[in-house]
């Protein structure tokens, strides 16, 4: 490559700013993986919401999941405590020094614009993600 042809090339991303509230167990984390992290996509009809709950374990744990208008999403659930079965038949009970505590959690994020509240789609993945797919407000959704 010739360095008198070489063109620098400036990419500019759209910054998206969401505020996050959390209460509970969740705000006293410690290191480690970190419950409340996430991550927003977006597509012409719909955000996506990606939001890290490890520990939370599919068909174990009761997570509940609101849908506001304006683009708030609000992610409520119980970290369980933690019994571990040994192979001599004792259960261990952890000491909380790296995950989040046991207890109640509430996560609130604000999407970038206005959703309809009707059309979203919570799933607790195998791995400890909550994905939330919801429909932007006055979009009309294809009929496959």
């Amino acid at each position: 490559m010739n360095p008198e042809n070489h063109q620098t090339t400036t990419t500019t991303h759209s910054k998206v700013i969401s505020h996050v509230f959390s209460t509970g167990t969740v705000k006293q984390g410690y290191a480690g993986p970190a419950v409340g992290l996430f991550d927003i996509g977006e597509s012409e009809i719909a955000y996506m919401l990606r939001v890290s709950l490890p520990g939370i374990v599919k068909n174990q744990n009761t997570i509940k999941c609101e849908v506001y208008r304006e683009g708030r999403v609000c992610i409520k659930g119980v970290v369980p405590e933690i019994a571990i079965p040994s192979d001599t038949g004792c259960l261990y009970r952890m000491q909380v020094q790296q995950l989040c505590p046991p207890g109640p959690f509430s996560i609130t994020i604000n999407l970038p614009g206005q959703v309809d509240p009707r059309m979203f789609a919570p799933e607790l993945k195998p791995n400890g993600i909550f994905e939330v797919v919801v429909v932007k407000l006055g979009v009309r959704v294809p009929v496959s």
